[in-house]
């Protein structure tokens, strides 16, 4: 019985339970992709865990294995490369944009703004990663709440819930503060 569902299995496309998608050989092509395409290398292990759950949930829909996994791994890769750019430059812009919005704030408001604005990068700090990443796409990226759910895969719902907890908290920790 075992037999047949790892031969099923194989057939689907599967991997068996307990072995790697990717050899050692085809890890090493990944990571040199990967590093050609500029990921740094304290990322490298990442896009190399990144391939290997792509081709494992490839295998859990049921879809075929691709046929050369080696060349499939690579374009993954590579394509893992281009998406780790397009995050940092969203991050670079996201950066200048605050800091835009830092300059103009203490241009305007001089002392009172800069406490303030210390204060939330503070609150900001102390936030649970969830909610601190629901609160900039919101505020800082201007991402209504629907794009928000969209992009990480979550309800709406969760969105408004996360935003809802984390503005509470920031606004205790102002009060607390008397910054407001």
């Amino acid at each position: 019985m075992p037999r047949r569902k790892v031969r099923r299995a194989s057939r689907a496309g599967a991997v068996p339970r307990g072995s790697d998608p990717l050899d050692p050989a085809q890890e090493d092509r990944v990571r040199a992709v990967l590093a050609l395409g500029g990921v740094p290398h304290a990322d490298l292990p990442d896009g190399v865990q990144q391939v290997r759950l792509k081709l494992l949930e490839r295998a859990a829909d049921g879809r075929e294995a691709p046929r050369d996994v080696s060349a499939w791994a690579a374009v993954v890769a590579s394509n893992l490369a281009m998406d780790w750019h397009r995050a940092r430059r969203r991050q670079e812009r996201l950066g200048e944009r605050l800091a835009v919005l830092w300059r103009e704030a203490t241009d305007e408001d001089g002392a009172e703004a800069r406490a303030t604005s210390l204060a939330v990068a503070q609150g900001l700090g102390e936030l649970p990663d969830a909610q601190r990443q629901v609160v900039v796409l919101r505020f800082y990226a201007d991402l209504p709440v629907r794009a928000i759910a969209d992009e990480l895969g979550i309800p709406e719902g969760t969105v408004k819930s996360r935003l809802h907890t984390a503005v509470r908290l920031l606004r205790a920790r102002l009060h607390e503060g008397e910054v407001v």
